[in-house]
């Protein structure tokens, strides 16, 4: 269903026909349009001078962090008094971050709010800023590998932690509280850990921990975006979210449920390989000495031959294999033997060919005498 409710807010200032006559109408719209054209870039330079309020906080903050742990090794009393300071000037700074969040916020809902026009009507919905920065060497597979199992044995019990929560809130402040949370490592092992659940039928712990992988694929995105850290805007990602309207609520709840689908779909395809494997490793157990399945073999034999089998009467097989061709009578006792269905008594070692011969022959020699008795 398309929202157009949109299109009530649109402000077109250069295609008004409700002018006097003696006004010069192209004039006018032209004052009109320079004078939007003003406001947009008076409203982009705020929120520039935001963003650069924002970046110069954390910088400091991570200055000031980074004298912490300095200081905190050192014993001396000027260590101390300077570590004090230090101490309450992180604090000053943590709360300065707080409030360039909450304006920043402030800022990108007043953008939402505000009335489209020509010049952003005409704009490519679909383009994007390319930003002139040296590229970073991408990582090989392997180094992903490793940093991903170095994370994880680190702070997999965080991670399980975050998975379980529920609120909002609670999610906030635990992110806040283990920040270094926020990054790809934690959704994979999210991910990973979802499709174990589903392997274990535990339905109602996956379906929890879904949301909170969609939780984390949100605000990485939500960095992508703004082309910023994960952690600088997980809390943008929380005040948005708790206030969202119903097309951003919907978004959200869509990718929830689709995930939780694909999270199924791999889940059953793990099932069935682990059920081959088994299946498979059974198979080998079964084996018999020339390397024939038994099971392969008996539901290959004639249903007359089976019946004795089931029945584990000789003497039946005996009749069975009198009435044969001698030759299709060669071949399945030698697949029985090879499979370990019959277990003969050899009298000879004398090659393949001569055993096959002993096999067949050693049941027409148990009939005759059973004939003679």
């Amino acid at each position: 269903i398309i929202d157009y409710s949109v299109w009530d807010h649109i402000e077109v200032s250069d295609d008004e026909d409700d002018t006097h006559p003696n006004i010069d109408t192209p004039s006018l719209f032209r004052w009109r349009h320079q004078a939007r054209v003003e406001r947009m870039e008076e409203f982009q330079k705020k929120g520039e001078e935001l963003n650069k309020g924002l970046s110069d906080c954390r910088r400091k903050l991570a200055d000031a962090q980074k004298k912490l742990k300095e200081l905190s090794l050192s014993t001396t009393d000027d260590a101390k008094a300077e570590l004090s300071k230090i101490q309450t000037e992180e604090k000053k700074l943590k709360k300065e971050e707080r409030d360039w969040e909450k304006k920043i916020d402030d800022y990108n809902r007043e953008e939402k709010k505000m009335p489209w026009n020509v010049d952003t009507l005409s704009k490519d919905g679909f383009s994007k800023s390319i930003v002139n920065v040296k590229p970073e060497r991408e990582e090989t597979e392997e180094e992903k590998e490793q940093k991903h199992k170095t994370f994880v044995e680190k702070y997999e019990k965080q991670i399980k932690h975050f998975g379980m929560l529920r609120r909002w809130d609670d999610s906030q402040k635990y992110l806040s509280d283990n920040p270094h949370l926020v990054c790809e490592e934690t959704a994979n092992y999210l991910v990973i850990m979802c499709i174990d659940l589903e392997v274990e039928e535990k339905h109602a712990l996956m379906e929890q921990v879904a949301h909170q992988t969609i939780v984390m694929q949100f605000i990485l995105e939500l960095a992508k975006s703004l082309k910023v850290d994960p952690r600088g805007c997980f809390r943008q990602f929380f005040a948005k979210i708790k206030t969202a309207d119903q097309q951003y609520q919907d978004a959200f709840n869509d990718e929830l449920e689709s995930f939780k689908e694909r999270v199924r779909g791999r889940a059953k395809i793990r099932i069935e390989k682990a059920m081959k494997e088994y299946e498979e490793e059974e198979r080998q157990k079964r084996l018999g000495p020339g390397g024939v399945d038994p099971v392969e073999v008996y539901e290959s034999l004639p249903p007359e031959m089976q019946k004795c089998f089931d029945e584990k009467d000789i003497q039946m097989l005996q009749d069975v294999i009198s009435k044969m061709d001698p030759t299709e009578a060669k071949i399945h006792m030698k697949r029985c033997i090879d499979s370990g269905l019959w277990v003969p008594n050899a009298k000879t070692d004398e090659g393949e060919e001569k055993e096959e011969e002993a096999t067949y022959e050693e049941v027409k020699q148990e009939q005759e005498e059973s004939k003679k008795e």
